[in-house]
């Protein structure tokens, strides 16, 4: 899926012309990186947050429409309003076709229901991440890690070792020896074991 976001330079600079920017509906912004100069820019409110909300807009290589030249950038930091959640600025970094990148893709778990830990052990999934940095050429970079929960029994977790990722890309976190964990099945208290044992008759007292 590509997703084009528009912009247009901007040339007032400072608090006072951002404020004004926002109360116009626009939000300040910049975009750097390839050896470039950082350019000021201004977005639509409006059309910008139609693709901020979805995830794939923050783990994928968009396409920055700026006066109609096109190129690809990735999101890079942002920040919102704390009451009204709308968007108060953004950063891009542009992107080279021959350089790697990291960013933080999302992951998806799928079977968690047929999992012998819940399905069986009456466990709980609890995911421990919810996304990792991944290094990769922009053309390997997957929208989103699917992590199959399928065989999991409880007690027993999935690690960044046992996840398939596309050719060409690796964790991060792999590379500096750190395999951690991403999901597990955790055992429940008042399982089988203990309700056999609250229902059994108590023993008689002793004399």
């Amino acid at each position: 899926m590509t997703i084009e976001i528009t912009a247009v330079k901007r040339d007032v600079k400072g608090t006072g012309a951002s404020r004004r920017l926002r109360r116009a509906g626009k939000v300040p912004g910049v975009v750097y990186g390839a050896n470039q100069d950082a350019v000021s820019l201004e977005f639509d409110h409006k059309a910008l947050f139609l693709e901020f909300r979805h995830e794939a807009f923050h783990a994928s290589i968009l396409t920055l429409n700026l006066d109609g030249k096109k190129e690809s950038v990735l999101v890079r930091d942002y920040q919102l309003h704390p009451v009204r959640n709308n968007i108060q600025h953004i950063d891009f970094q542009r992107v080279s076709a021959t350089e790697k990148i990291h960013v933080k893709v999302p992951f998806h778990f799928i079977n968690a229901e047929i999992a012998p830990g819940v399905k069986i052990g009456g466990g709980i999934v609890a995911h421990i991440l919810t996304e990792a940095d991944v290094s990769c050429l922009p053309k390997d970079l997957p929208e989103f890690i699917e992590i199959d929960l399928a065989n999991l029994d409880a007690g027993h977790s999935i690690h960044l070792s046992e996840i398939k990722l596309p050719k060409g890309a690796e964790f991060v976190q792999l590379t500096h020896g750190n395999d951690a964990a991403v999901a597990t099945i955790a055992k429940t208290r008042g399982g089988a074991a203990d309700v056999d044992e609250a229902s059994a008759p108590e023993a008689p007292a002793a004399e």
